[in-house]
């Protein structure tokens, strides 16, 4: 098991100039870097790449932003956006050093509605026919992609685990992951433990986030059922801090987070990391 930081939590977007944090997170003992890539065209990969060589970090997961004209589920314009999108991201994964994109793929995060069977219907088919191309296209990079569900104020489609399954199911290929959030479960899974127990070995990911978005460990969750569910299903992947604060103005838009949830960002991660460390088996 390692442990990693996502991007956000001390820049958006992300671009070269970013990689003037990856000193700091060596020295607080992360493993790796989760680089959320809003815009690939932000980044030399090459560059990126050798400032995480030369830091000792590695990047194991490429964050995926699907916001707004991003959206499989969308008008033919979105779709094909949100296509290009992810297949740059499958690209530039590799190079990077990384073989898992991740985020909640299928959606922009933001549309919520409630949306008509008939109607939810047609949007899951195409989803499903989109990922599929997806999925084939991530294959022949040796690439995995994983689905996030997220909460009912960020998304109307895919809040649960059980949902994520069935949508990996439908799609029908071995390139297609769970990728679970602490955050989104304590909200939508009505036992994140027995979540992670069912998305069992199609688990690629799991996001650490406090149950207010501040530190893991200080907070409401049940860290010790989660890691024991972990620990359950023999998982062998990553963990990634995923938190936000309002230094980032673009994410904390997003994210709605209005205040100063801790003393700062810095307290997040090593404070994080420490308590998560200390729970591994």
């Amino acid at each position: 098991m390692k442990f990693g930081i996502n991007t956000y939590l001390f820049s958006s977007p992300f671009t070269n100039e970013s990689i003037s944090c990856f000193p700091l997170f060596k020295k607080w003992g992360f493993d790796f870097v989760e680089i959320a890539l809003e815009d690939p065209a932000n980044i030399d990969p090459e560059l990126v790449r050798k400032a995480l060589d030369d830091n000792g970090l590695e990047c194991r997961s490429v964050c995926a932003a699907t916001g707004k004209g991003r959206d499989l589920r969308g008008n033919r314009k979105e779709q094909i956006t949100s296509m290009e999108y992810i297949q740059e991201l499958i690209n530039i994964a590799p190079v990077l050093g990384s073989s898992l994109v991740a985020g909640p793929v299928y959606s922009a995060v933001g549309r919520a509605g409630l949306v008509p069977e008939e109607k939810k219907s047609k949007q899951w088919n195409l989803v499903v026919k989109n990922l599929k191309s997806l999925t084939s296209y991530a294959e022949k990079q040796k690439v995995k992609l994983a689905i996030e569900p997220l909460n009912r104020y960020e998304t109307d489609f895919i809040n649960t685990c059980d949902q994520a399954i069935q949508l990996i199911e439908d799609v029908g290929s071995n390139a297609l992951f769970v990728h679970l959030d602490s955050f989104h479960m304590n909200l939508e899974e009505k036992d994140p433990a027995l979540a992670i127990k069912k998305a069992g070995g199609k688990l690629a990911l799991l996001h650490a986030s406090g149950s207010d978005r501040g530190t893991p460990g200080g907070d409401q969750i049940n860290w010790e059922r989660i890691f024991a569910a972990l620990d359950n299903i023999n998982y062998q992947g990553d963990i990634v801090i995923e938190s936000f604060t309002p230094d980032v103005k673009i994410i904390a838009k997003a994210a709605s987070i209005w205040r100063k949830i801790e003393p700062s960002k810095e307290v997040i991660a090593i404070d994080g990391l420490n308590f998560l460390r200390s729970l591994a088996f």
